[in-house]
């Protein structure tokens, strides 16, 4: 499902916040080095059980694939701001920040985003020209 040359993010397909997210990501990888799937759909579920990720445990996870690899939090979130174009990648400058300080403030927001950004009643659907971008 994932070759050498992409990476895949894991996204709660009907948070807003999250939504917004992957537009900005879309927006900023002109390279289309990132492929996206929602936690919620067949391709999500399947890469969750193939990277030994129990859903009940990542439910405010943002999930990164990269080389092999599955990143959680704001891990995920660092290594994903590293390959973007424009200021994005002086942000990965905070992986210094021991992970339980750094994931403490994610998953603050986390918890939150359904509070403060809202829900949708269904997952976020891509454009035709950007469905060949998602699993």
């Amino acid at each position: 499902m994932n070759n050498s040359a992409n990476a895949i993010i894991l996204f709660d397909g009907v948070c807003n916040l999250c939504s917004a997210s992957v537009q900005l990501v879309i927006r900023n990888d002109p390279k289309g080095y990132f492929q996206f799937a929602s936690l919620q759909s067949i391709a999500g579920k399947e890469l969750m059980l193939q990277y030994n990720l129990a859903e009940w445990d990542t439910p405010e996870s943002l999930v990164l694939i990269e080389n092999g690899k599955a990143y959680q939090f704001s891990t995920a979130a660092l290594r994903i701001a590293r390959k973007l174009k424009g200021l994005y990648p002086l942000l990965y400058i905070f992986i210094i920040v021991p992970p339980f300080i750094r994931n403490s403030v994610y998953n603050f927001i986390a918890k939150n985003r359904y509070k403060w950004w809202g829900k949708q009643e269904s997952c976020w659907l891509p454009s035709p020209e950007l469905k060949m971008r998602f699993l």
